[in-house]
C-alpha cells in the first residue's frame, strides 16, 4: 500500500452523519461518531434489518469479486470502498488471483487513514487507495491510471454507493464516465437501495437523512437497471442482492427473514 499519508488529509467532519461510517456502525464497527450512530438508531427505528441489508451488500460484493476472478479479470477499481472490514475486496480477489491489483476510492478521510493502515495486499499483486469523490470521474480515473493498466479489463465496483448521488448530480453520467475508459471485458459491478418494496419507510428513510445532510436517491428497478445499458448482464441479471450467485457465499444470518430494499447486478463491456 502506498497511498498518501493519512495525516495529511483534510479535517474529519463529525457534525454530521457519514454513509461510510454509518455503514461501519451497522456492521458493528468502532469507527464511526455519536453524529453517525446516532442517526443510524433513527434509521433502525424505520426498519431494523438496515445491518442485516448492510451485511448482504458487502456479501453479494464478496461473490462478485470471487466471480470475476474466478473469469480471468485481474485488476478492480472500487469507489466508495467504506471503511474497511475483513475480509475487504483485495484479500477476496488476491485469494484466487494472487496477482490482482486493486484501486479503493473513497471521499471520507476517516476512510483514508483506516485504509493506510490496514489494506495490505499480497507481494505479487498492488493494493492501493484514492481520496477522491465519485463526483470528480476524472481524478478518479487519473490516479487509478498509475496503478491499473487500462489497456486490460477492470471491474468496476460501486456497492451502494450511487444512492446517495441525486438524479441531479449526473449518476448515470458519471458511470458512462467511468465506463467509457475502460477497455473491453470490463465489468460494471453494483449494488443500489429501491423504494420499490418499501415505500412508507423509504419516504421516511429519505426524509431523516436529508434533514441530517445526506442525499439518498433511491431508484426504481428500471432506473437501476440504466446503469447497465450497453452492457451485456451477467446471469442471473437483476436480481435482489442475496439472490445472486448464492453458491459463491454463505449466506448472512436474517437475509430471508424479510425484504431485501435494494438491487444488484454485475454487466460486462462488450
Amino acid at each position: 500500500m502506498t497511498g498518501q499519508d493519512p495525516m495529511s488529509a483534510v479535517q474529519i467532519d463529525t457534525t454530521r452523519p457519514h454513509p461510510a461510517r454509518m455503514y461501519d456502525w451497522y456492521l458493528g464497527g468502532k469507527d464511526n461518531y455519536p453524529v453517525d450512530e446516532e442517526m443510524g438508531r433513527q434509521m433502525l427505528t424505520l426498519d431494523p434489518r438496515v445491518p442485516v441489508m448492510a451485511r448482504v451488500n458487502r456479501a453479494f460484493m464478496h461473490r462478485a469479486t470471487r466471480w470475476l476472478a474466478r473469469s480471468g479479470v485481474r485488476q478492480f477499481l472500487d469507489i466508495g470502498t467504506g471503511i474497511p472490514t475483513e475480509p475487504n475486496l483485495h484479500q477476496v480477489a488476491q485469494e484466487t488471483v494472487p496477482g490482482a491489483r486493486v484501486v479503493y476510492c473513497d471521499n471520507d478521510p476517516i476512510v483514508l487513514a483506516h485504509a493506510a493502515a490496514l489494506l495490505r495486499g499480497t507481494d505479487d499483486g498492488a493494493t492501493e487507495y484514492l481520496q477522491a469523490d465519485v463526483r470528480d470521474p476524472d481524478a478518479i480515473l487519473e490516479g487509478a491510471k498509475k496503478v491499473l493498466d487500462f489497456t486490460r479489463p477492470v471491474a468496476l465496483s460501486l456497492i451502494a454507493l450511487l444512492h446517495f448521488v441525486p438524479d441531479q448530480d449526473g449518476a448515470h453520467d458519471l458511470v458512462r464516465r467511468l465506463l467509457a475508459e475502460l477497455p473491453s471485458g470490463s465489468y460494471l459491478v453494483m449494488t443500489h437501495a429501491t423504494a420499490d418494496f418499501t415505500p412508507e419507510e423509504s419516504k421516511a428513510a429519505t426524509e431523516k437523512l436529508r434533514a441530517a445532510g445526506v442525499t439518498l436517491a433511491l431508484r426504481s428497478r428500471e432506473e437501476f437497471t440504466r446503469f447497465f445499458d450497453g452492457l451485456d448482464l451477467v446471469e442471473p441479471g437483476v436480481e435482489v442482492p442475496h439472490h445472486w450467485h448464492p453458491e459463491l457465499g454463505e449466506p448472512v444470518p436474517g437475509q430471508d427473514d424479510g425484504v431485501i430494499p435494494g438491487y444488484g447486478a454485475v454487466g460486462r463491456k462488450a
